[in-house]
């Protein structure tokens, strides 16, 4: 039995890709979408209930971390579902839970009601970050295992730019609740689409239900195996630290990665607000720098099968702290939008190799779920006080500490990663 799963490990290892592979990228894809769709639904709604005055300042710092709160709640409910019940469950119903839950925020009659439902819908699609890529991670074949995490990432953050610039439409003819009207939509339908997803092989063969896993397997190799001169030698290291380590370092980049991420990026059509420039222009110029989302999802799965993870990672933090702290000094309108265009790219390169790809090779795969749960989990738990933290700073102090924050954040993850991160490229996975 032992052998025959190992053989089966073999083969999921060096699978070509399969029409059934394709299925499970795409539908990982779509889910990983709207969880990046719902992050900029957020703070193009925020900007338009702090100018209609449906909201205060207060109350929208509150929205923004109900936000991050259900997110916390919905990945470590996913990491642990995941890991003891299957892939499969922890994929099932949240976005049944966000869609619903989407759309009844666009009838919210006032903000209490509209904070709660948004907690609800939150928790539902705080599952999608910690399944999807971690799904994409164990469909794939070792050597495309980064390209494949990586396409995941360009094709979730192209939501950026087509939220914002739909936003950008929609919000000023029909008002904010269309947004969570489209996208409560588009979640139902998503949900209906994926009802028979797949369980992943790699968690039937840890559970010892070889024969389940068989009959993926046999679906996934049915355009038969890449050859050693194809993708190498297939005997490869295995990657193995402890959960502990693992836990540490992928916190700590991972909540480095999100926290510039979401700081930035929730923040910025609030911010241009603050500087005199209309609602409609806050948000497309917010849309022509979210452009760089799919831009450095796409640089990072290009180079992260070159380059190796660690120097792709520490290059890039290096890079958020530099573009953060010139940003805090730009003023002209060209050079806000240039350098907020670049300082998107990067961030999203990390998004493309931290979230996407790395810290799902930290772990195996009877606690992959788990590892990458708590870590995300506790980084939209960080996010749940950056609203009120941008808040006061905004209200009693320069948004330029923002700025501040966010290089500081991103030189302690990189040294972090060059210390005491593993090399985990082109590493098999257990």
């Amino acid at each position: 039995m032992a052998s025959n799963a190992l053989s089966l490990e073999t083969q999921l290892n060096s699978a070509r890709e399969t029409p059934l592979f394709y299925k499970v990228f795409a539908l990982a894809g779509a889910g990983i979408m709207l969880d990046a769709a719902d992050v900029y639904i957020a703070s193009a709604v925020n900007s338009a209930l702090l100018a209609t005055h449906f909201a205060t300042l207060s109350q929208g710092s509150i929205f923004l971390s109900a936000g991050f709160l259900g997110l916390f709640m919905g990945s470590l409910l996913a990491g642990y579902i995941g890991d003891f019940y299957g892939r499969k469950k922890a994929y099932q119903y949240n976005l049944l839970l966000f869609g619903t839950f989407t759309l009844l925020s666009a009838i919210a009659p006032n903000m209490i009601t509209l904070i709660i439902f948004r907690l609800i819908a939150a928790t539902g699609l705080g599952a999608e970050i910690v399944t999807s890529y971690a799904i994409v991670n164990e469909f794939a074949p070792i050597k495309r295992r980064g390209h494949w995490s990586g396409m995941t990432a360009i094709v979730a953050n192209s939501g950026a730019p087509i939220t914002l610039l739909i936003a950008t439409l929609l919000i000023p003819k029909l008002g904010w609740r269309s947004m969570f009207l489209l996208i409560g939509v588009l979640a139902i339908i998503l949900w209906f689409a994926r009802r028979h997803f797949p369980e992943s092989p790699r968690w039937l063969l840890s559970k010892g239900r070889t024969e389940e896993a068989n009959a993926i397997i046999k679906q996934l190799t049915s355009r038969g195996l890449y050859e050693n001169g194809e993708l190498q030698d297939q005997n490869e290291p295995v990657s193995h630290i402890s959960f502990a380590k693992g836990l540490t370092i992928a916190i700590i980049a991972v909540s480095a990665t999100l926290l510039c991420q979401y700081t930035f990026t929730t923040w910025v059509p609030t911010l241009l607000l603050k500087q005199g420039i209309s609602i409609v222009s806050s948000i497309g110029f917010s849309a022509i720098m979210m452009i760089g989302a799919p831009i450095g999802s796409a640089i990072g799965a290009l180079l992260v099968d070159r380059t190796g993870r660690k120097r792709l990672i520490f290059i890039s933090f290096l890079a958020v702290a530099i573009l953060g702290i010139a940003y805090a000094y730009e003023t002209a309108t060209w050079a806000i939008i240039l350098n907020g265009f670049l300082l998107t790219v990067a961030i999203y390169i990390l998004v493309a190799t931290v979230v996407s790809i790395y810290t799902n090779e930290l772990f195996e795969t009877s606690h992959r779920f788990r590892g990458s749960g708590i870590a995300n989990g506790i980084s939209k738990l960080l996010n749940v006080l950056m609203p009120t933290i941008v808040a006061l700073v905004i209200t009693n102090f320069s948004a330029a500490f923002l700025y501040y924050g966010i290089a500081v954040l991103a030189i302690i993850a990189a040294f972090v990663i060059l210390i005491w991160g593993p090399e985990t490229d082109k590493k098999a996975i257990k």
